[in-house]
């Protein structure tokens, strides 16, 4: 039987990130992550288990070549930092989670064998010895928490030399013991600047002139981290949001810079984004754009957020819109502006209830 390719991307730091970080975002970072590593799966590998942190792939009966096998690595560690390059750049939320994403890496673990399977419940999964040397190799001494390890195995059947090099990989050979059986493989360091990391598209920045059309102020007895959340994280929004009849968002990702959802207001669709503007820096701001609702060309929504104390923070919602008629301009007077400020003030008073 033709040997089979084991291949398990791992994300580093996972363990220490989620005990020492806010739970809820560090899952939706990581669900994140472990999702952008399987939309780079070029190679068609079969998806056999995700392991928390890491991904089980394998190729039954195949191991690609050497050329496609590198290439595969690259595309996985620059579609992973690519992402973390958007966290970073996109991110709106003050927590740890969110904060300390970037510092997370990924090793990946490539090794070759026979494979056996199990079924259960429909569900077909390898096991045998190949399976438990790749997962052993995960418990390796290499020093660093960024790096790609191919067994020597692996490396042998696919003909790679053990001090194989090109612009991104420098391979070295190494051995480990694991029950007095010695694994040998090789591995390299994966330098994160050499990496040709993915363009994303630059979040709405806005630049407001003159003053709010609209302004309110509340403090409510909470944390500013914490209101910054019931704010930002959509799950809450119909519990406060005025006249709001649902909510539709992406539930698998931390609302950051370019974010959208979705207001059905007595059966009308609002549509949101997340947009930013110069800000204190000493205030969190959260803001959005909607061009939906009439009669206004844009309305602009920005939470400014002042921390108190550990248990207080004051909160300034500011309202700007434009319109481009004079027509729009009269209905906005007459009746839209007395609309948004009794809207406001209801949904500020409910989101009082609700910390």
């Amino acid at each position: 039987m033709p040997k089979s390719l084991l291949f398990i991307p791992d994300i580093s730091g996972f363990t220490n990130f989620v005990q020492t970080t806010e739970v809820e975002h560090s899952q939706h970072v990581i669900a994140e992550l472990l999702e952008v590593i399987i939309s780079a799966n070029t190679q068609k590998l079969a998806l056999a288990e995700v392991e928390g942190d890491a991904l089980f792939f394998y190729k039954e009966s195949h191991i690609p070549s050497q050329e496609k096998l590198l290439a595969q690595v690259e595309t996985m560690y620059t579609a992973f930092y690519s992402h973390l390059k958007l966290l970073e750049k996109h991110r709106i939320c003050p927590c740890r989670a969110c904060a300390t994403a970037p510092e997370l890496e990924l090793k990946i673990i490539a090794h070759s064998g026979d494979l056996q399977f199990l079924e259960v419940q429909n569900n077909r999964k390898p096991f045998g010895e190949a399976v438990i040397n790749a997962h052993r190799l995960l418990k390796n001494s290499i020093s660093s928490h960024n790096y790609v390890l191919i067994s020597k195995d692996l490396a042998t059947d696919i003909g790679m030399p053990i001090d194989y090099e090109s612009n991104l990989f420098c391979f070295r050979e190494s051995v480990d013991t694991y029950d007095t059986n010695e694994i040998q493989y090789t591995f390299s360091e994966i330098e994160t600047q050499k990496l040709k990391l993915k363009s994303f598209p630059e979040g709405t920045r806005v630049y407001l002139e003159g003053a709010p059309n609209l302004v309110f102020e509340r403090t409510y007895p909470i944390d500013a981290d914490k209101l910054m959340e019931t704010i930002t994280n959509y799950k809450y929004r119909h519990l406060w949001a005025e006249g709001v009849d649902e909510i539709q968002w992406n539930d698998k990702e931390v609302t950051r810079l370019g974010s959208e959802h979705i207001c059905i207001i007595g059966g009308e669709q609002l549509n949101f984004t997340v947009v930013a503007k110069d800000q204190d820096s000493s205030e969190l701001v959260y803001g959005e754009l909607t061009t939906s609702p009439a009669p206004v060309d844009k309305l602009y929504q920005f939470y400014n957020i002042q921390r108190i104390s550990d248990t207080k923070s004051k909160i300034r919602v500011e309202l700007f819109w434009e319109a481009k008629s004079i027509f729009k301009k009269l209905i906005i007077a007459l009746v839209a502006k007395k609309a948004f400020k009794k809207a406001t003030n209801k949904a500020l008073d409910k989101l009082q209830e609700i910390v």
